[in-house]
């Protein structure tokens, strides 16, 4: 599953300045919810059920914050540099600055699993979390996040 279609360069935040783990799945929520029309509070609250099982800052200094929604009708997600690192309670203990939020139907099974495969895959891609860092706006985070892995492969 390709990163275009799931994020749009609308849903991504360039520099994102919050003070917790808590006010950024806040600010993160209210993107999703302007960019699948759904309530905001529906999508905090799913992602902060899916928190309380486990962190999802998977090192590095990022996260992939994740909640299923019955409401939701396609999976979509939401891209945020931080402004300023902060801790996420990640595997490596590492403050986290890039968080990648994502959205999916209650019924979409191998197809969620699928997208965050995709998303770990990106942002592990060698370089990758430090061009995003570097970027200069929301159109060059969201070219970077969205190149397809073949078109570097030559």
């Amino acid at each position: 599953m390709s990163l275009d279609k799931i994020l749009t360069q609308d849903a991504v935040i360039p520099a994102l300045r919050v003070n917790g783990k808590k006010q950024a799945l806040q600010e993160l929520s209210e993107r999703a919810a302007a960019v699948s029309k759904l309530p905001s509070r529906e999508i905090f609250d799913a992602i902060l059920q899916r928190e309380r099982l486990g962190p999802t800052g998977v090192g590095d200094g990022i996260a992939i914050p994740h909640g299923k929604l019955a409401r939701c009708e396609r999976i979509c997600g939401v891209f945020a540099r931080l402004e300023r690192p902060i801790d996420f309670e990640a595997l490596d203990g590492l403050p986290v600055d890039l968080i990648f939020l994502l959205i999916a139907p209650e019924s979409a099974g191998a197809d969620h699993l699928k997208a965050l495969a995709a998303i770990a895959r990106a942002l592990r891609r060698p370089g990758c979390a430090e061009q995003l860092r570097g970027a200069r706006d929301a159109a060059a985070i969201y070219s970077l996040l969205t190149i397809s892995p073949a078109s570097n492969a030559a």
